[in-house]
């Protein structure tokens, strides 16, 4: 067997994690487990990552950034909305329900929140629906006034609630509620 050294065990290592943490869940997962799974020894993983904690942090970002597709871009904020909001439910959807779970030691035991997370995987770049709502804005329909950070993040928060809460893919026709009922009318330009 070859030996993996920097970017090759550390994707092994964080992919490992990943593997974990979904099958068992944080409260379930150790660093033995990891290291195991990923042909290693716990050594290699202190080496790298403080704790549990900051590995885990390290498998989900990680895990986000990779899965990141840029924002549909329809020339019509609805059209964006309604396709970005479809392939995240179509992608995405069910797991998110599953996260919330499998991460709920973690955020209690980091004293963390999904916000901090986000801004982890992030990391300074800007968002797909901070393009979006930029876009929309250019094309005169977005009210920037009317645009606050909790209002544009809005649909997508619905999004991931509905996904939360169901335990199922996001129906279309939920995804054109959340757009045309409840966000649109908030941030049109009148």
């Amino acid at each position: 067997m070859e030996r993996r050294r920097g970017e090759a065990l550390e994707s092994a290592i964080l992919e490992a994690a990943w593997d974990e943490l979904s099958e068992r869940g944080y409260a379930n997962l150790t660093v033995d487990s990891v290291a195991r799974r990923a042909g290693t020894s716990k050594p290699v993983l202190y080496r790298r990552w403080a704790d549990k904690q900051k590995l885990v942090e390290a498998a989900v970002v990680r895990r986000n950034v990779i899965q990141q597709s840029p924002p549909a871009d329809t020339g019509s904020l609805r059209g964006d909305l309604i396709a970005t909001l479809t392939e995240l439910a179509e992608r995405r959807g069910p797991f998110l329900a599953q996260l919330s779970l499998l991460l709920a030691g973690f955020f209690a035991e980091a004293d963390t929140s999904y916000a901090d997370l986000r801004e982890l995987i992030l990391a300074g770049r800007r968002s797909g629906r901070d393009e979006i709502m930029d876009r929309a804005i250019a094309r005169g329909e977005i009210d920037p006034a009317r645009l606050t950070p909790r209002i544009a993040s809005l649909p997508f928060d619905l999004l991931r609630g509905e996904a939360m809460m169901t335990k199922r893919p996001v129906p279309p026709e939920v995804i054109e509620e959340i757009v045309d009922t409840i966000f649109l009318p908030l941030v049109r330009a009148r």
